[in-house]
């Protein structure tokens, strides 16, 4: 199974998860991604460059490769995303005064083009315009870190 992470699920790894107190945990993450099994996408990339965590920034700009910029199909994927006017709302104005950042729409288009699971700490509201809603909508698999560390059957 391959999974595109969101931004947040990353944050939440180092913010959480410090790499010198869960060895176990990071030799099991680092392998999924040195097998190409754990992906994400340019925008988050962007978002987690920001972060406040030192580590975070250092491990994004060194795993450069597992955010690649979205191609053909991802782009025109967007495109369908935000045809559905109640998904246009992902384009909040916050993240547009941020910069344009909003990696939503790119990380469930990667996991569709992948045929992936999205990895997001996102909810799902009642008529939202989350990840998961998105994800939903268009048959997109989709997942909590729990749910993610359950489907590899890791326990530390």
């Amino acid at each position: 199974m391959s999974y595109v992470f969101d931004n947040n699920a990353f944050s939440l790894l180092f913010h959480s998860f410090y790499p010198r107190r869960f060895p176990s945990l990071w030799r099991q993450f680092d392998l999924l991604v040195e097998d190409g099994l754990i992906t994400s996408t340019r925008e988050v990339r962007r978002e987690l460059l920001d972060d406040r965590s030192a580590s975070l920034r250092q491990w994004a700009h060194d795993n450069a490769e597992i955010f690649p910029s979205p191609d053909g199909d991802e782009g025109a994927f967007v495109g369908e995303i935000f045809s559905v006017p109640h998904f246009r709302q992902l384009l909040s104005r916050r993240s547009i005064l941020k910069g344009g950042r909003n990696a939503d729409p790119f990380v469930v288009a990667r996991a569709q083009s992948l045929n992936a699971t999205v990895v997001t700490l996102e909810g799902e509201p009642p008529n939202g315009a989350k990840i998961p809603n998105v994800c939903r909508h268009f048959g997109v698999a989709c997942g909590s870190l729990e749910d993610f560390m359950e489907a590899e059957d890791w326990v530390f």
